[in-house]
């Protein structure tokens, strides 16, 4: 009995007290998780280093050489500081391509009797952005009826073949239904409702069938892109939920089924989706064939693990961003602990930044990653053995569970030091994925997997332009313009990269531009 509270001491096992306390921390972490989510910042960014801990990473000459390294800037004026009332260059900037629609003001003295007492010798300019409803056109095509005199035979001539044959939507139609959906994420429904506003019925399956029907030519395009990706020596991979489809139910419409989105980033920037009922094994390999020889990048997914290994010739990279993440899970718990792997890993990305900055080449990469990185990459995962060692290290943790992680996978996180291609993370395929969770929050389903198949070709085209810079609303105008007469053995040519070198100079253009509309 306590004689203080009269109530009675409960002793618990060591093993059972210790099993609560893990249970603790990791309801604790999920907790703190959700709150990250709701509330926090997301962003990964860790602050500067202060200048005892800088202690922990000796520049050595090799480094101090690197931040030595000095770039001229060209001169330039300094710009006057604007009160923010002002609506002029500085303030709203524009392309050659944006109309401009002059308003040429008067005033009192030149409408006065004395009019001719003045002149004008210059004119000032203000700007002003402006906004008018829609900007769809019909396009009317006037064909003449001819009667020949002689026997009064009466032709004309034939309606043009657009991209849809027959149909009654033009190529930039087209394309602006599949960028206003899956570029701007606007789905058909509200294109619909946006058409009737400006005056325009037409019925909501017709716009579905012409997206539909524009898809599937663009098929083959997408294709192209995928097998250049997978013939390459390099490539990232991961993979996204995206709801597409239903089960059967015996009561009607069944729930929602999962399906996954996988995109593959190539050598040259090239990025493709594709779509797969399944997150397994067997859809790595018929991504990437049965024989791939290569470095492929991915996050810890175990089972890409499992197919580099069956490969004799592929080398499998991992991702430091996704170890990062595993700590700062573990962070709220053990702040001190975890803080110093956060910071042995910022220092990493510090020196590849410096890297891109400077523009380095393979073998300064190589180099600079040989002198600077390796010696952090060993006094990361010698820590991260002195940390496991530890006999006060609760097996379940959040921390447990991060230091595991790092050590299983450290013959991946190495690669990047052999290797100047492979980057630190895959965090430019995160990038492209983007896309999917942004498209959730506004169509949030597919409903058959068609559509979501339909998704992976489009979004396939959309990121690969965005990675070469390339106007997507100009591309798929000569894109769907040319390929009904173009060679299927040089699909390939139309694929973003290599329209970009043969094409792009001299694009197909709308019936919409070429009669001045």
């Amino acid at each position: 009995m306590n004689p203080a509270t009269s109530e009675p001491i409960i002793e618990l096992p060591q093993s059972q007290f210790d099993a609560m306390r893990e249970q603790i921390d990791s309801l604790q972490s999920q907790l703190d998780w959700f709150k990250r989510q709701l509330f926090g910042h997301k962003s990964e960014k860790r602050p500067a280093l202060e200048h005892d801990q800088a202690a922990l990473f000796e520049r050595t000459a090799a480094d101090a050489k690197l931040g030595e390294q000095t770039v001229t800037v060209p001169e330039h004026k300094r710009r006057k500081h604007r009160s923010g009332d002002e609506v002029n260059e500085a303030g709203l900037r524009f392309t050659e391509d944006v109309p401009v629609r002059t308003i040429r003001l008067s005033c009192p003295e030149l409408d006065g009797p004395d009019a001719d007492q003045y002149e004008i010798i210059d004119y000032k300019e203000s700007l002003r952005l402006a906004r008018q409803p829609g900007s769809h056109v019909v396009l009317r095509y006037e064909r003449p009826v001819i009667r020949a005199k002689a026997d009064g035979t009466i032709t004309t001539v034939a309606a043009p073949l657009g991209v849809l044959d027959h149909a009654q939507v033009d190529v930039s139609m087209l394309a602006g239904l599949l960028i206003d959906k899956f570029q701007w994420h606007l789905p058909l429904y509200r294109q619909h409702q946006r058409l009737a506003a400006e005056g325009i019925t037409l019925a909501p399956a017709t716009i579905e069938a012409w997206v539909k029907r524009t898809v599937e030519l663009l098929g083959p395009v997408a294709a192209a892109i995928k097998a250049a990706i997978v013939s390459g020596d390099y490539l990232k991979v991961d993979e996204t939920p995206i709801k597409a489809g239903r089960m059967k139910s015996s009561s009607g419409q069944g729930k929602m089924k999962t399906g996954w989105l996988w995109p593959i980033l190539g050598e040259h920037g090239d990025i493709a989706f594709t779509y797969s009922e399944e997150r397994g094994a067997k859809v790595v390999r018929e991504l990437l064939g049965e024989q791939f020889k290569g470095t492929i990048q991915t996050d810890g997914y175990e089972i890409y693990a499992r197919y580099a290994a069956k490969q004799p010739e592929c080398t499998h990279a991992l991702c430091w961003a996704h170890t990062r993440r595993t700590f700062i899970k573990a962070e709220a718990g053990e702040p001190q602990v975890v803080g110093q792997a956060l910071e042995m890993i910022r220092a990493l990305y510090k020196i590849e930044k410096e890297l891109r900055d400077h523009g380095a080449d393979s073998e300064t990469i190589l180099a600079t990653r040989t002198e600077l990185s390796e010696p952090i990459v060993d006094k990361f995962f010698g820590w991260v053995n002195e940390q496991i060692a530890d006999p006060g290290l609760l097996p379940k943790s959040p921390l447990a569970r991060a230091l595991n992680y790092a050590r299983e996978r450290e013959a991946g996180l190495r690669v990047f030091l052999k290797d100047a291609w492979v980057a630190l993370d895959t965090n430019d395929l995160e990038r492209a994925l983007r896309v999917v969770p942004m498209g959730r929050k506004n169509w949030m389903f597919c409903t058959s997997e068609l559509g979501a198949r339909h998704v992976a070709i489009v979004q396939t085209i959309i990121a690969t332009c965005r990675a070469h810079g390339i106007d997507t609303y100009t591309y798929l105008v000569d894109v769907l313009l040319r390929i009904n007469q173009h060679p299927a053995n040089k699909i390939d040519e139309l694929t973003p990269r290599q329209w970009q070198q043969r094409f792009a100079a001299d694009p197909l253009r709308s019936d919409l531009v070429t009669t001045g509309q």
